[in-house]
């Protein structure tokens, strides 16, 4: 045949073939809509959970409640289940006790255990202001600490420099403890007395240091003070540490065609215990359970397999995501995962997200149909890469991940991230129905695609993409740099 006529007649081909997987997508997509729109259960499982369980700690009774609650609901939906164990080094919060004023006149303040902080421990130590917390501000007071209470500010302190690193609690604590410090004290960033909870360890394990956060209007009282006088603290407290065994929750859709490569949705189950985790991350894991009932309702099967996760442990290190990669790592099936969808705190999003821009024209183009559905929907995509959710276990192992772009927490929730107030009458309805129905879409058009672009990245690949996003040194804090200088 000529070839000036065979390559028209190949051009066309794969537009039939592209137009073709366009109108199934179009048909599907609007069930997935209409399915979600009138039958999800996201919202009233949640609030169930919520009002039966309470929180969902690791290693706690509850926690294992929640683990129990999952499993049975993914089984009512038709799905082989799976528990995937592994031991935790969980923490959990006794008595504490902090005093702060001057040497002669310190008053107890109201303040909450970082999670990981010694078991037994009362201590007394001079505080000191070392501003965000960050490398910049210690090596600009050398020895300062030494010896004494770092005093540091959650986030980012107002009128910092612009190039300051907005670094982890946990990464401020291990600062904090690498340049002597015996103590550090958290000041919350958000006004109206509100305490925040969560890991001050970067390895999910017991540290040196006892560290607790304080409110917004305490610290900033403290912070004034120090300028004209010196301020001690004295902290007195016991918590709880040791191993115990704790569960990944796992349903798995076989494909129709690629059964051997899958795609991997997630979300963390657990939560912390100040109250019942809506928010964080009910808000999250309970979408993935109905995206997974939605799947299973309209018997939608895609070319390439599917695994809906129920992560444990996220709260105390990632310790349920990192416990997944391992085995996946030492069974092989880590090459057969062709992308990552975690979902933490994920509601009414406006587009998608992925850790690489190789997918940008095949999240835009499963996007575009649900823009058509739904103009609410805005089909806006974002790439790069953060830390510090389940996400990214698998992103160390050089596999691309992704979820959702453009949301917006519900009824000024944000305040509420790890602590008393994350309740469920902060939840929205229909923001939790715009996470399931846009992501299933999401999922099912990666999962069904003719090819993925995005591939696994070497371990050389995976170090140079780290540098790029700037992730080296929080991860060098961590510990979790492998790569050497």
């Amino acid at each position: 045949m000529n070839k000036l006529i065979l390559v028209p007649i190949v051009f066309l081909f794969n537009v039939a073939l592209a137009n073709a997987q366009q109108n199934e997508w179009n048909s599907i997509f609007s069930k997935i809509n209409q399915e979600v729109q009138s039958n999800s259960k996201a919202y009233s499982t949640l609030k169930e959970a919520t009002e039966t369980i309470g929180h969902r700690l690791t290693g706690s009774e509850n926690g294992k409640k929640a683990e129990e609650y999952t499993y049975k609901l993914l089984k009512s939906y038709g799905y082989k289940v799976r528990y995937q164990p592994f031991e935790v080094e969980s923490w959990s919060r006794g008595t504490l006790d902090v005093k702060i004023g001057p040497n002669d006149k310190m008053e107890s303040v109201k303040s909450v255990a970082l999670a990981h902080s010694p078991v037994k421990l009362d201590l007394k130590g001079q505080l000191v202001d070392m501003k965000n917390g960050v490398e910049e501000d210690y090596l600009a007071m050398p020895d300062a600490v030494k010896g004494k209470i770092a005093l540091v500010y959650l986030g980012v302190l107002p009128g910092s420099d612009s190039n300051t690193k907005r670094l982890h609690r946990s990464e401020k604590t291990a600062l904090a403890t690498k340049y002597g410090a015996i103590g550090i004290v958290v000041i919350n960033s958000v006004p109206g007395g509100v305490l925040l909870t969560g890991t001050a360890s970067v390895t999910g394990k017991l540290i040196a240091i006892p560290a607790i956060c304080i409110s917004y209007e305490d610290g900033m009282k403290f912070k004034d003070q120090l300028k004209t006088q010196k301020l001690f603290s004295q902290i007195n407290m016991t918590n709880f540490s040791g191993m115990i065994k704790a569960r990944n929750v796992i349903a798995k859709l076989k494909g129709r065609e690629l059964k051997k490569e899958k795609i991997v949705v997630g979300g963390h189950l657990d939560s912390w215990d100040l109250a019942t985790g809506a928010i964080d991350n009910g808000i999250g894991s309970f979408s993935v359970l109905d995206m997974a009932r939605t799947f299973s309702s309209l018997e939608l099967r895609p070319k390439r397999s599917l695994e809906f996760v129920m992560f444990m442990g996220e709260e105390e290190g990632l310790l349920g995501s990192k416990a997944y990669v391992e085995k996946a790592l030492k069974n092989g099936s880590a090459n057969q995962i062709r992308y990552m969808l975690n979902y933490d705190m994920s509601n009414d999003p406006k587009g998608y997200s992925s850790s690489t821009a190789d997918t940008r024209e095949l999240f835009q183009e499963i996007g575009s149909i649900a823009n058509k559905i739904d103009t609410t929907f805005k089909n806006i995509f974002s790439s790069g890469a953060g830390l510090h959710s389940d996400h990214q276990p698998f992103m160390l192992q050089g596999i691309p991940t992704g979820g959702v772009a453009g949301g917006t927490l519900p009824n000024n929730s944000g305040r509420c991230y790890h602590a008393d107030c994350d309740s469920f009458d902060l939840v929205d309805e229909q923001g939790m129905k715009n996470t399931v129905r846009f992501n299933t879409m999401l999922i099912y058009g990666v999962a069904d695609a003719k090819e993925i672009s995005a591939k696994r990245l070497t371990d050389t690949q995976t170090r140079d993409f780290l540098i790029k996003n700037n992730l080296k040194e929080p991860l060098e804090i961590a510990g979790e740099w492998r790569w050497g200088n």
